[in-house]
């Protein structure tokens, strides 16, 4: 059972040439922007075998000289690919790792809990899984007093240096383009000190702490001259989120605000990304800057769509000079004058809008994105929370039942961590009167409800977890407040379905890995519907990851489902929102909403009060959910407008998914 098939999505915009070409002459081309080394790899596992390779060799080397070896490892989820190949590369292949000495780049502070710290996890995941000797494992003391941190940091330099300096360095990249907790502004010539997180920082890192609040305020970090220091250094960036970030450290200037941009003065400095972390890098974004161009229609929308924002003209009004003069030559030699570039990508776009998302019954479907048959459809959809159907594609869910479809929403998992002990406290103290009202008489019933509370007011502190009743008050929160939504949208209760998948069901904000239970569930599931459409939820920016594992477990199920015969008839559409939104070129269908309908899209978004200003994980973007998908909604059909096309208050994205075969 394939249950990573969401890495492997590329949108069918970047041939393998781009990334894997023929000979060096090409390969020097297509990085005539770069300014580091950079592997592109189709997905974080190849890139994993790639580096633990390169690692093991290195290893053995060192054991050959009878020397150590020096290993520079950071926490996060990026480096967790090689660790898991390199213990595989000990336990299957007899890889030893006992002439090893590990460096930890960064601990938090202070580590009230081991349990939590980074080095904790680092043993979890790779190093109590290897045979290294625990007296060569090496970390920055985090639990001392705070008149000891510079007595700390000096002693760990010392213990460096005296290694011989690191051998190998392994990092991962922060939002921010740090690496380590070295953060923007953070000097080119700085050591092992201590640094405050700031809020993007502490929120990324929520997600191992089970909370916000008990996020430590600041962390003891290799310094960015330490790692210069090092001989060999990767860097590794996984998932779009990254793609910002990778393209200023590899073809922008060194600067301080964007630390990782340091490692271009290193002489042995490799990026490795997957194929979505480097799509904004010239090579994959602008091909036809760099190289001949495998011109297909999204390639040629693509350019069409940065052309008419250098020269700020609407598609119709671009002229063979633009072209000429913008590297876009070859779209003129292809279609003989831009007059003929330009309708073809005009009508291309103007093919995507429709105000039928279901299909518009006994109309001619011939440049409709979907089938006017069959009519209604069924059609499910699948969101990761109980908020992300109203809030990424809610005016689409409205059109969809509006327009007499028999639509059922599955909602993948409780999402009851996201919910604040105030409002169980609020609706406890709710029962609590109607008990007292109506005079229910359970004392049982009235014991838990005083138990519940007293817990929450008077003893949780931040390090304890919620119990399994309070889990089941947040979980029943969300669901009631998912069934209002849906009421107000217009569905029937007997087509709202909750799932709750077991990956989900920690108690925590850190989750357990897919299984083939996830998947069997929504196999099952689906095959009860046989649906006409589906919608998934494509929006792999979440910063806690659900939204990823929820995709991977429709796409395995989709996977095993593909060859029944109803599902030749099946569609499935991608909708993003909750973190960010479809670029353009990538647009398959395109829902206008009416100022009514973005009002109404509004309301059903509210109708999940817990998820309004207290909502624990909000992530790094300050604006309620609300205010993002009608920002992000806008700025879609502005695109639009400003590209010559009609312009509409707001418009919903979609992105057709095809299975792998």
């Amino acid at each position: 059972m394939r249950l990573d098939l969401s890495s492997q999505i590329t949108l069918e915009r970047v041939p393998k040439k781009y990334y894997r070409p023929d000979n060096d002459f090409e390969e020097y081309n297509l990085a005539r922007y770069e300014k580091l080394p950079v592997a592109i790899n189709e997905e974080a596992g190849r890139a994993a075998v790639e580096i633990a390779k390169d690692i093991s060799k290195e290893i053995q080397k060192k054991e050959k000289e009878g020397k150590p070896f020096v290993f520079g490892i950071s926490g996060g989820a990026s480096p967790v690919p090689v660790y898991e190949e390199l213990v595989r590369l000990h336990k299957e292949e007899g890889l030893s790792f006992k002439n090893v000495v590990v460096y930890n780049t960064y601990e938090f502070y202070p580590v009230l809990d081991f349990s939590y710290s980074n080095l904790q996890m680092l043993k979890d995941v790779f190093l109590d899984k290897i045979d290294i000797d625990p007296n060569n494992i090496n970390s920055p003391d985090a639990t001392v007093e705070k008149d000891l941190i510079s007595e700390v940091c000096e002693k760990f330099e010392k213990k460096l240096e005296i290694s011989g300096g690191i051998d190998y360095l392994l990092l991962g990249l922060g939002r921010k383009g740090n690496v380590g907790f070295n953060m923007p502004g953070s000097s080119l010539h700085s050591q092992t000190r201590m640094v405050m997180l700031d809020g993007d920082s502490r929120t990324d890192i929520s997600r191992n702490f089970g909370s916000l609040d008990k996020v430590p305020v600041s962390a003891i970090t290799m310094g960015l001259y330490d790692m210069m220091e090092a001989k060999k250094i990767a860097l590794l960036a996984w998932g779009e989120q990254k793609a910002e970030s990778i393209k200023d450290i590899v073809e922008g200037a060194v600067l301080d605000s964007v630390p990782g941009s340091v490692l271009q003065t290193h002489p042995e400095a490799t990026i490795y990304v997957d194929i979505a972390a480097a799509s904004e890098l010239t090579r994959l974004s602008r091909p036809w800057l760099v190289t001949n161009c495998e011109w297909d229609s999204k390639l040629i929308r693509r350019a069409i769509v940065w052309l008419c924002g250098i020269v700020d003209k609407p598609i119709l009004k671009l002229t063979n000079k633009d072209y000429n003069e913008n590297g876009l030559s070859e779209l003129i030699a292809l279609y003989g004058s831009a007059y003929n570039v330009n309708i073809k990508i005009f009508n291309d776009l103007q093919h995507t809008i429709t105000g039928w998302p279901g299909g518009k019954p006994e109309a001619d479907d011939t440049y409709r994105p979907e089938r006017a048959t069959p009519y209604p459809k069924k059609v499910i959809i699948f969101s990761p929370h109980p908020d992300d159907d109203v809030i990424s594609m809610g005016g689409t869910f409205q059109r969809l039942v509006n327009q007499g479809h028999e639509v059922h929403v599955a909602y993948q998992t409780s999402g009851n961590i996201a919910v604040g002990d105030e409002e169980v406290i609020r609706y406890i103290s709710v029962l609590k009167n109607l008990n007292n009202k109506f005079d229910v008489g359970s004392t049982k019933l009235q014991s838990k409800y005083d138990d519940i509370l007293h817990f929450l007011m008077h003893e949780k502190t931040k390090e304890d977890l919620d119990t399994p009743d309070i889990l089941f008050i947040k979980s029943r929160i969300r669901r009631e407040e998912a069934r209002s939504a849906d009421r107000y949208v217009g569905l029937s209760n007997e087509n709202v379905h909750f799932l709750d998948l077991p990956f989900y069901e920690t108690g925590r904000v850190k989750k357990n890995p897919i299984s083939e239970k996830d998947v069997h569930i929504m196999k099952d599931f689906i095959e009860t519907i046989k649906p006409h459409q589906i919608y998934v939820a494509g929006d792999l920016a979440d910063p806690h990851g659900t939204h990823k594992v929820c995709l991977d477990a429709i796409l395995a199920a989709i996977d095993t489902l593909k060859v029944e015969e109803w599902y030749k008839d099946c569609r499935i559409w991608m909708y993003r929102g909750a973190w960010m939104e479809w670029e353009i070129d990538h647009i398959e269908m395109a829902v206008p909403l009416s100022p009514e309908e973005l009002r109404q899209k509004r309301n059903a978004i509210l109708q999940h009060q817990s998820q309004m200003e207290s909502a624990p994980f909000l992530g790094d973007d300050e604006r309620l959910f609300w205010q993002r998908s009608e920002a992000r909604n806008r700025a879609t059909a502005d695109m639009y407008w400003k590209l010559g096309l009609a312009s509409y208050e707001a418009i919903e994205a979609f992105v057709e998914y095809k299975p792998i075969s």
